[in-house]
């Protein structure tokens, strides 16, 4: 049914795994054979980014490759912790996001956004991994099924979809697998508490210890924690005839919590340094806080004294170290089950099929809930009150007698509960059917249908109630004895009081009544029918050997979710929540047509040993609009060395279900002051007050407001309306690849490719960015962002109260990136160094020099344009450093035990302030205004105990790397730093072990 070809030499493809291409076109089985060494015979297969099978791996799209090996010496059980290391890819979300952390693992290729990444399971797209969440998620995929991983940038768009206008990721399983394996790992991290970079961290945690010993304590000198198990089973057989297979799979996964607080680096929350200390970080915090901040943002901010009394609060005394009680990883537990077979039923017709089913769960935990500033006043006849507090509060004995309010904002942490905890679970499911076979000799279809679903289940637990904490703080006094106003009047005779004005005033009763839980279900839903033909047409040009190929065929997809929402999080009634959580439906579904070709132009001339163009074009029809995408490629090599290649491609992206229609509601942004504080301007470096932002106006504050330092957030964390936009327009790609691929034949066993890639994407569907709105209307005047700015009424904050930025789905300008990749494989056996008798050496590298990452808001405005290379934070994210590599060398040795050694680097990034012209680089002489380069090692080694049983033990980061540090990071990032990229949590140490039976 499949055509062999022989071919004496396989062009190789950009990939990790050295020389191991040849792997993966033989069936995975529990014992191989090994293969002939003369010349190699292949089955013609397909390659990502192309239908036409073939045995040419090099295409005109650059393919990076990580292979199940790969997954083996990296000792990880989290395909997207590999994957990540990629320097195409950054992380999206993963186990190491506790504040904001949908449970799924996504990835971003390009840091263009997880939504613009399309992963594919054998060359199907995988569907929405959550209600919450457009990504795929890759929890949904057996790590010890994976064949290998392939990536790729550009011209994947006509293939598989416009949705892949970065590329794609594409996991290929295991599959002919005979027999019984058995696989299980072990490991965990171990960290020495010894943080010595910049900043004098450890000496801060110290001091402040000894004013707040509760909050501030430096962990132990060394910790071991997060362990991690998994355990694997597959079990395949074949049909006696060779026609047909079947391979079924089980596996379970837990993951351990590890806290912030039992890492030195991340057991504070950092904040600009002190004038008095000018280069030893501040534990910063929160100021909602405990025992409680009580103030009226302008002429009183105390906390507790002795007795039922205030004294004045001090932000270095007592802002809230929220830091220690987050998850840095959040615990997980994963089930897997599945199955895929195939059978050929006869030479025209063979039936396949794929069933995956994967249970997740994970908790999200972060700081304790509370009052964060939500009751505006309190009656001045409460008798929770003390006679000072009452007094410092401004009321007088006729406001007592009467039972007038005044103004006082309570910020105190529900520290007696314990931590908000997020618990998210996903159920998901995933089915393939098809048929496939040969029409005629040369010409081949494909029918498949699959459908795939994902439930979810989401509990929030230990937040507290809006409603009831503001009949919890009105009391009145009823015979003596303190009581809810709501009890007397009967609207809530379950009320408790909830005495905060003194230390130890808060009972457990007051606690139940408060807590309550939040509750999410919801599913998605993908629907896909393909149909393609593949085929060889028989003619050819008369310089060229091999036949114009083609494909062709038609799809149709239907994409639904519905997440569901109960009456707390609907009514944003959870405290620490921001805002309503609004459950929403949708839908969007599209039908496709497709056509690829593949034209040799030469082979063997004495002009090209080998040259040919290839191109793809796809129409999508949606329901209200249609969309063309194509591609065109080229490859020419004018020796059999050397093989120049290019490629251009237009992507059409179509908005999708989430972005469309996700129901408005509030959501956190970081930024490290307000535009309109003169205190935080000052302690940034950021020059004198807009004049804009004094005023009546919604948008702006009085002179007061600006000066007393209430509009900054001690958590370095605001407001934000977001939301969906039915009327968002498609957005619009173009990429250009370019490269060559060199195997000098006079060095025998060495590849190296280099490909230059450049990606524009205009009307980007995207939000402006809260950050970029303030800048537009404080710096640039401009009204229509400054009507998106709504200050809260009592105090002018964004981070209290009503006040928000609006910042809902849009089509901004767009997005620019470009640089270069570049790919080196070599092997060689010691003997031809005249070593005999020691084995082989095996060494692979792939690096990504990035050029360019360039923004443009779209708002017309000389800062609008600016560009991320290089830089983290702010309108940056995540750290975008110019150069990125990953090397390995692996010693074969005779003695059945190969050893690895992996060199991860992350080079220098800059800290991102926005200045005129869209510059970045002002951020002055901060202590975190720059990131020094990364250097991680890892050891990994495999040992073939006996012809049916390997074991593997490995160390990565294997000198326990402390991470780069700064108080800019906010929700981008976790505990200081970016653990999605860092290596946040120490050295790695597993075990693990493979046995077939």
């Amino acid at each position: 049914m499949r055509t062999q070809k022989t071919r004496i030499r396989l062009l190789s493809t950009t990939m990790i795994g050295g020389f191991a291409a040849l792997a993966f076109a033989a069936p995975a089985m529990a014992q191989t054979a090994p293969a002939p060494q003369d010349e190699t015979q292949l089955d013609e297969v397909v390659v990502t980014g192309s239908r036409i099978p073939q045995t040419n791996l090099v295409t005109t799209s650059p393919v990076t490759q990580v292979t199940g090996e790969d997954i083996d010496i990296a000792g990880v059980t989290r395909v997207e912790d590999l994957v990540n290391q990629l320097p195409q890819a950054f992380a999206a979300q993963n186990s190491t996001v506790a504040n904001g952390a949908s449970g799924t693992a996504t990835v971003s290729l390009r840091n263009l956004g997880s939504s613009r990444t399309l992963v594919l399971i054998d060359g199907r797209r995988m569907g929405y991994g959550s209600p919450n969440d457009d990504a795929a998620d890759l929890n949904q995929i057996p790590e010890q099924l994976v064949e290998r991983v392939e990536v790729l940038t550009g011209g994947a768009s006509a293939v598989y979809g416009s949705d892949a206008v970065a590329g794609v990721v594409n996991f290929i399983m295991k599959k002919d697998f005979e027999g019984v394996q058995l696989d299980a790992q072990y490991g965990f991290y171990q960290h020495n508490n010894d943080y010595d970079g910049v900043g004098n961290l450890r000496a801060e945690i110290a001091r402040r210890g000894t004013t707040n010993p509760s909050q501030f304590a430096l962990p132990d000198d060394n910790v071991s924690d997060g362990e991690s198990r998994s355990i694997n089973l597959t079990v395949g057989v074949s049909a006696p005839d060779g026609k047909g297979n079947v391979m079924a799979y089980a596996g379970y996964r837990n993951n351990n919590a590890i806290l912030q607080r039992d890492r030195d680096y991340s057991a504070c929350s950092l904040g600009a340094p002190a004038a008095v200390r000018p280069t030893t970080y501040t534990c910063g915090g929160s100021g909602t806080s405990f025992p409680g901040r009580f103030t009226d943002f302008s002429t009183f901010n105390s906390t507790l004294g002795a007795g039922r009394t205030f004294v004045p609060f001090s932000a270095d005394a007592n802002n809230y170290n929220f830091g220690p009680v987050n998850y840095y990883q959040r615990p997980d537990e994963r089930y897997t089950l599945g199955a895929f077979g195939r059978y050929e039923i006869n030479p025209h017709a063979e039936v396949f099929a794929q069933l995956m089913f994967s249970d997740y769960k994970s908790v999200a935990q972060i700081a304790p809930s509370g009052s964060f500033f939500n009751t505006p006043d309190v009656n001045c006849d409460s008798p929770l009150l003390g006679a000072q507090q009452a007094a410092t509060i401004g009321c007088t004995a006729a406001d007592i007698l009467a039972g007038n309010r005044r103004t006082l904002y309570v910020g105190r942490r529900n520290v007696e509960g314990g931590g908000r905890q997020d618990t998210l679970n996903y159920e998901s499911y995933r089915g393939v059917a098809g048929v496939r076979g040969e029409i005629v000799p040369g010409w081949n279809y494909d029918v498949a249908a699959q459908f795939s679903r994902v439930n979810l289940s989401r509990v929030y637990q230990n937040d507290f109630s809006v409603t009831r904490l503001g009949r919890a703080l009105d009391v009145v006094s009823v015979g003596g004895v303190p009581t809810c106003r709501s009890v007397v009047n009967g609207t809530d005779p379950a009320c408790v009081p909830y005495d905060v004005f003194i230390a130890g005033g808060v009972t457990q009763a007051a606690l139940d009544y408060l807590q309550i839980p939040l509750i999410q279900t919801g599913e998605t839903t993908q629907q896909v029918v393909t149909a393609a033909i593949t085929g060889d047409t028989g003619w050819s040009m008369p310089t060229a050997s091999r036949n114009l190929q083609v494909a062709f065929g038609a799809e149709y997809r239907r994409d639904a979710l519905g997440s569901i929402t109960d009456t707390n999080f609907q009514s944003g009634d959870g405290a620490g929540q921001g805002g309503p959580t609004i459950g929403f439906t949708g839908d969007a579904d599209v039908a496709e047509v497709f056509a690829e070709f593949q034209l040799p132009l030469a082979d063997d001339q004495p002009w090209a040993y080998s040259a040919s163009i290839d191109g793809a074009y796809r129409r999508s029809e949606y329901e209200n609009y249609g969309t063309d995408t194509y591609k065109l490629g080229a490859d020419y090599a004018p020796v059999e060395d050397i093989r120049f290649r290019a490629s251009y491609s237009r992507a059409v992206r179509a908005p999708n279900v989430i972005e469309l229609f996700t129901a408005q509601g509030f959501n956190l942004f970081d930024a490290d002051f307000d535009p309109c504080s003169t205190p935080g301007r000052a302690a940034n470096g950021a020059g004198a007050l807009p004049a804009n932002c004094i005023g009546t106006a919604a948008y702006q504050v009085t002179a007061g407001q600006a000066a007393s330092g209430a509009l900054d957030s001690p958590a370095g964390q605001y407001s934000f309306l977001q939301g969906g936009n039915p009327n968002l327009n498609p957005e619009e790609a173009d990429t250009y690849t370019a490269g060559v691929v060199w195997e000098p034949s006079f060095f025998p066993r060495f590849n190296l490719s280099v490909d230059y890639f450049s990606i524009k994407i205009d009307g980007a569907i995207q939000t402006l960015g809260a950050l970029n709105t303030l800048n537009l209307c404080y710096n640039q005047n401009d009204a229509a962002a400054c009507s998106r700015i709504s200050r809260n009424p009592g105090g002018g904050q964004l981070w209290v109260g009503s006040g928000n930025v609006e910042d809902l789905n849009i089509n901004i300008g767009g997005y620019e990136t470009s640089g270069v990749d570049v790919n080196a494989n070599y092997s060689v056996d010691l003997e031809d160094w005249g070593v005999a008798g020691y084995g082989s050496l095996s060494g692979s590298f792939v690096g990504t020099y990035l050029s360019e990452l360039v923004t443009d808001t779209g708002a017309g405005q000389s800062d609008s344009v600016y560009d991320c290379t290089g830089f983290y934070a702010n309108q940056c994210g995540v750290p975008n450093p110019e150069w990125r590599h990953r090397a390995r060398l692996t010693w074969s040795t005779p003695w059945d035990l190969d050893v690895s050694g992996t060199w991860r680097h992350y080079g220098e990034v800059e800290l991102a302030v926005l200045g005129a012209g869209g510059s970045l680089n002002n951020g002055g002489t901060r202590l975190d205004r720059y990131f020094d380069a990364e250097n991680y090692f890892d050891l990994a080694a495999t040992w073939q105990v006996m012809d049916t049983v390997t074991f593997r033990a490995g160390v990565n980061n294997v000198f326990d790397n402390d991470p780069q540090l700064s108080y800019s990071v906010g929700t981008t990032g976790n505990g200081n730093t970016y653990p999605q990229l860092y290596d946040a949590l120490g050295r790695y140490v597993f075990f693990g072990v493979t046995a077939n039976f």
